[in-house]
């Protein structure tokens, strides 16, 4: 039976075309280093293809067919290739002459070099990360790539789904391998990640073919993708009958020996959640807050800012609470909120529908506000769905998904509806406004708008740049008349606080050596969201060091450069103009940022 199904699946696996992986010569003229903008555009835009086509996930992200049928190679062989690729095309961009240069050419030369070398200098830390967590990692993205990334519109499509179902036994082997080699070197999740992760992989793995039941979440999926095909019936079920047995075959015996391993493993966990304890874990921490923020600031200065923004916001929300005329302290106006059912949709089918739909309509009134505040306008379309069920109990609240280039895909705000009592009424306009408009999706659709810019800035970018305008979106539409209800605005605060927490407990973790249960009982004491909820918060800033900071740090830098352009300009301030010059460039550090304001106020002002 094996050596027939190992034919069959050959013998579909053949039909699949070749992937032609195109390996481009430097574009740099052999007499001289001396580039026009438009040739250094082009070497720039050959180097991102060069990086891009190493990675067949990130293709199809971007709507590409190419290769298909393949997962990015994550073996420590690949990750050096790459770097020597990165090193090499360094010092070719270095030997660039910009004389003959614009003026928005030499910034994306500076934005690649600047952003090659953060590429390099990180490879230092390559194994300081949990490549399995309860939040992200190959384990959980297998299935929700397939699911939302991978578009069958013909039966090669199909086949290419199938060869990844296939080639999954492989990525998964190297994910254990790269385990491996971080429990040699102590870097082992703590305790309280690998139930949520055993968890997260017998969902994936239930159902049929696995077990008994419903089809398992991928079968699911790929059926009703290949009989949506105008293929005869036949043929889809023997693309269905081959899926079946490639997911028992391969990628059900690649979980289980997944499962197997982080079974032994935890045996080796500890209750220590910070990365201090990491070898050199001081530094491996100040490096990732310098990365993530773009940023000089210290462990000690994002500490003591999130401890000022939480007492100014918490006066803020006090104004509310007396506007509401509720008697009490803030504590237990908090208390209220969290419980009062008003405040809450019912944990049912129709609740969750009724979520979806509710902050549908809130980004569909802000669409039509959006010539208020922008002159540039996103083409890209945007939805609004719930995180899928593998994954929704241990996903954070909500995130976004970039719309593919081509328009193949929109964008997709993921509300997650695991828990109703999480996401609150009062809350849902602040982060429609972060995921949608005119936040994310604004911002990324834009972004990749962009003309006559190279790739790499079309889709690239910095966190604290995203997540800082994000944060900052969810203020603005208040400057235009919106959040009219009281406890929305306290949503929209709660939310700003809850950013601001995050610096105190983040570097509390990972500096000052915080337990997750000192950082829990600190957002339970200063914040009106559930004990739950805080609880995997906290869990997601202990497998995601300082990534947690980049929101505020970044909402902050966006809002001082805006009254810093105020102040300088006066009744020359445009907000649809500034909002402009913040957005031009797409996502850029905050250095890059506020010379591009800087700039722009002195041209204003001659």
């Amino acid at each position: 039976m094996k050596k027939r199904l190992l034919c069959t699946l050959t013998l579909v696996l053949a039909l699949m075309s070749a992937s032609c992986q195109q390996k481009g010569d430097s574009l740099l003229p052999k007499e001289s280093n001396v580039l026009s903008s438009d040739q250094i555009i082009r070497l720039l835009d050959q180097m991102y293809m060069q990086e891009l086509r190493e990675s067949p996930q990130s293709m199809t992200y971007l709507g590409m067919r190419e290769r298909y049928g393949e997962w990015d190679d994550i073996s420590d062989k690949a990750k050096d290739n790459r770097l020597q690729m990165i090193k090499n095309q360094l010092a070719k961009i270095n030997n660039i002459d910009l004389s003959m240069a614009d003026a928005s050419t030499k910034l994306s030369v500076k934005m690649f070099v600047e952003q090659a070398k953060q590429k390099i200098a990180s490879d230092k830390w390559r194994y300081h990360t949990y490549p399995v967590n309860q939040m992200r990692g190959v384990h959980s993205m297998i299935p929700s790539f397939l699911i939302n990334q991978h578009l069958i519109t013909n039966a090669e499509e199909a086949r290419a789904y199938i060869q990844r179902i296939v080639n999954s036994s492989t990525l998964l082997e190297q994910l254990i391998i790269e385990l491996r080699t971080r429990d040699r070197k102590g870097i082992v999740p703590p305790k309280f990640v690998f139930p949520l992760t055993l968890q997260s992989i017998e969902n994936i793995i239930t159902g049929v073919p696995f077990s008994a039941g419903p089809d398992s979440v991928i079968l699911a999926d790929f059926k009703t993708k290949v009989t949506a095909l105008d293929i005869p019936q036949i043929e889809q079920q023997q693309l269905i009958s081959v899926a079946t047995a490639a997911l028992e075959d391969y990628l059900g015996s690649g979980y289980r020996m997944l499962y197997r391993y982080l079974e032994r493993t935890q045996t080796n966990a500890t209750d220590d959640h910070g990365v201090w304890k990491f070898p050199d874990g001081e530094a491996f921490y100040n490096f990732a807050l310098q990365k993530t923020t773009t940023t000089d600031l210290t462990a000690d200065e994002i500490h003591s800012l999130g401890l000022a923004e939480v007492s100014r916001i918490q006066s803020e929300m006090r104004k509310i609470k007396r506007r509401v005329k509720f008697e009490g302290t803030l504590s237990e106006f908090f208390e209220f909120m969290r419980n009062d059912p008003r405040f809450y949709y019912p944990d049912t089918a129709e609740g969750k529908q009724a979520y979806l739909d509710d902050a549908t309509n809130i980004i569909n009134t802000m669409k039509g506000r959006l010539d208020e505040l922008f002159s540039t306008q996103p083409k890209a379309d945007l939805i609004v769905k719930a995180v899928e069920p593998f994954r929704e109990a241990s996903a954070g609240q909500a995130f976004y998904q970039r719309p593919a280039p081509d328009g193949s895909r929109p964008g997709i705000y993921f509300a997650n509806l695991y828990k109703m009592s999480d996401m609150s009424k009062y809350n849902m306009e602040a982060l429609a406004y972060h995921e949608g408009v005119p936040g994310h999706h604004m911002q990324l659709s834009i972004a990749q708008e962009l003309e006559n810019i190279p790739k790499f800035r079309l889709f690239g970018g910095y966190t604290v740049f995203s997540e800082g305008w994000g944060l900052y979106s969810e203020a603005l539409p208040k400057e235009i008349g919106l959040y009219s209800d009281p406890y929305s605005d306290f949503g929209r605060l709660s939310g700003e606080l809850y950013r601001a927490c995050r610096l105190v407990v983040d570097t509390g973790i990972h500096a000052k050596r915080w337990t997750r249960e000192k950082a829990i009982n600190y957002m339970n004491n200063n914040v009106p969201h559930s004990e739950s909820y805080n609880r995997r918060q906290i869990e997601r800033y202990i497998v995601m060091p300082s990534q947690a900071t980049a929101y505020k740090i970044g909402m902050l830098k966006i809002q001082a450069l805006r009254k810093r352009a105020e102040m300088a300009l006066g009744n020359q301030f445009d907000i649809r103009e500034f909002h402009d010059v913040v957005l031009k460039d797409g996502s850029v550090s905050l250095p890059i940022l506020e010379s591009n304001i800087d700039l722009w106020i002195t041209t204003l002002q001659n």
